[in-house]
């Protein structure tokens, strides 16, 4: 096993024995209303959104496709001659 994998665990079992530690019901404000509800399902709700978001934001972005580099291999591909004006400028 990784190093990522053992740590997952552990903290997958921390979160759970904290979770199961807090199962005793609490009045929640949200917004404008109050509520009872269990620590329990409160903290697992957040846990798993924070998952969530965790899980959207550490994505791998997609790569931007870059037509200016595209159109220019494929037009210039025969063009042996690579030197821009300036270049030949400087040169004369």
């Amino acid at each position: 096993m990784s190093i990522k994998t053992i740590v997952a665990i552990m903290i997958a079992v921390l979160l759970t024995i904290v979770i199961m530690q807090n199962r005793d019901e609490v009045p929640f404000n949200i917004l404008f209303t109050s509520m009872y509800a269990s620590k329990l399902v409160v903290m697992a709700s957040v846990a798993v959104a924070a998952f969530v978001v965790g899980v959207i934001v550490g994505r791998p972005k997609k790569q931007k496709y870059d037509i200016e580099q595209y159109h220019d291999t494929m037009y210039n591909k025969n063009k042996t001659d690579t030197l821009s004006d300036e270049d030949r400028d400087y040169i004369s």
